[in-house]
C-alpha cells in the first residue's frame, strides 16, 4: 500500500524546482489534445456523454493494466477521499460543464471562454509556494489567448457579442475554465499522489459520464470500423495518455510555461483538421500560429535560458 499523502513543508523542494523532463511530458499532453478535434470529428454521431464514457473507459482500463505491472500494483489507487474528489471533479466536472456550455451557448463563444484556462493557470500558479508571476508569463499567455480568438473569429464563429439569453452557457463555460484551472494548479499541492492514480479517476469519470448518457442522450453506436478506430485513438491519446502526461507536468514541470504553451492545442487541432481535409487553411490560422508560438517562447524565456 502506498504511503498516505503527507502534509507538505512550507516551501518544499517540489515547489522550488521544476523538472524540464516533466515540462516536456506536459507538452506531450498539449500535443495529444491537438488531435482531439480530428478524432472526435472522425468518430461520427456518437453523443457527447456516450463518447466521453467510451473513451475514458479505454484510457482508464489501459492505465489500470499498466498500473497492475508497476511496483505497488493496484494499491497505488488507494488514495484518500480528498484525492479522489480532486481527480474525479477535475476530469468529469470539466467535461460535464463543457457539454453544458456548448448546449446553452454558441460553440464559438463557449470555446473562447473555455480557453481562458491556460491564462488562468499562469495567473493562479503565482499563488503556489515558491512561485511568482513575471510580466513575460502574462504577455505570453495573453498572446496565446489572442491567437485562440483569432482562430475562432477566422472560422466565422464569433457573433456580434455575448447575448444575455445564453447566460447559462456562458456561466458553464466560465465554470469549465475555473474547474480545469483549479484541477491543474492544485495538482502541485499533491506531489506524493502517484500519476498512476489517474487511471482510477478516468474509470470513475467513465461511469459518471455513462450515467449522464443514460439520463440525457439516445445511444448511437459508431457506424463503421473507421469510427471505432477514431474512438479507440481518442481513448489512447487525447482522452487517455494526455491526462497522465498532464498530471506529471503539473506536479513536476514548469506550470507557467505549460499554461502558456497550452494555447497550442487549438492551433494543432485546426492544423490537423486542415491536413485531413476537414477544414480549410486561412490567414487567420497563420496569424494564430504566429501569436501562439511567439507567446509560448516569451513565456518560456526562463526555461530557454537555463537550457542554453
Amino acid at each position: 500500500m502506498p504511503a498516505a499523502v503527507r502534509p507538505a513543508d512550507p516551501i518544499p523542494g517540489h515547489f522550488m524546482r521544476s523538472s524540464r523532463p516533466a515540462t516536456l511530458l506536459g507538452f506531450g499532453a498539449v500535443g495529444l489534445w491537438g488531435l482531439l478535434a480530428l478524432f472526435t470529428t472522425a468518430s461520427g454521431q456518437v453523443p457527447p456523454f456516450q463518447l466521453t464514457a467510451m473513451t475514458f473507459a479505454i484510457g482508464g482500463v489501459i492505465g489500470l493494466a499498466v498500473v497492475a505491472l508497476r511496483p505497488g500494483g493496484l494499491g497505488l489507487l488507494a488514495q484518500p477521499p480528498l484525492v479522489w474528489f480532486h481527480g474525479v471533479a477535475g476530469l468529469f466536472g470539466y467535461h460535464a460543464l463543457y457539454f453544458t456550455a456548448l448546449r446553452f451557448a454558441p460553440p464559438a463563444e463557449a470555446n473562447l471562454i473555455n480557453y481562458t484556462w491556460p491564462l488562468l493557470i499562469v495567473v493562479f500558479s503565482a499563488f503556489l509556494p515558491g512561485h511568482g508571476l513575471k510580466p513575460h508569463h502574462l504577455v505570453g499567455a495573453a498572446l496565446g489567448l489572442a491567437g485562440t480568438a483569432l482562430i475562432i473569429a477566422g472560422r466565422g464563429g464569433l457573433g456580434s457579442g455575448f447575448e444575455a439569453g445564453h447566460l447559462i452557457g456562458y456561466a458553464a463555460a466560465c465554470a469549465c475554465a475555473l474547474v480545469w484551472t483549479s484541477y491543474s494548479v492544485t495538482a502541485r499541492l499533491l506531489p506524493d499522489v502517484p500519476t498512476e492514480a489517474v487511471a482510477g479517476f478516468c474509470l470513475a469519470t467513465a461511469v459518471l459520464a455513462g450515467l449522464c448518457h443514460v439520463a440525457f442522450e439516445p445511444t448511437v453506436w459508431p457506424a463503421n470500423a473507421h469510427e471505432w478506430l477514431a474512438i479507440l485513438a481518442l481513448g489512447l491519446g487525447p482522452v487517455g495518455a494526455a491526462f497522465y502526461l498532464w498530471d506529471r507536468g503539473m506536479k513536476r514541470g514548469d506550470i507557467q510555461v505549460l499554461g502558456a504553451a497550452s494555447y497550442a492545442a487549438p492551433v494543432l487541432s485546426t492544423l490537423a483538421l486542415v491536413a485531413f481535409g476537414f477544414s480549410q487553411p486561412s490567414l487567420a490560422l497563420a496569424g494564430a500560429v504566429v501569436l501562439i508560438v511567439l507567446g509560448s517562447l516569451i513565456a518560456s524565456r526562463d526555461m530557454l535560458r537555463k537550457a542554453a
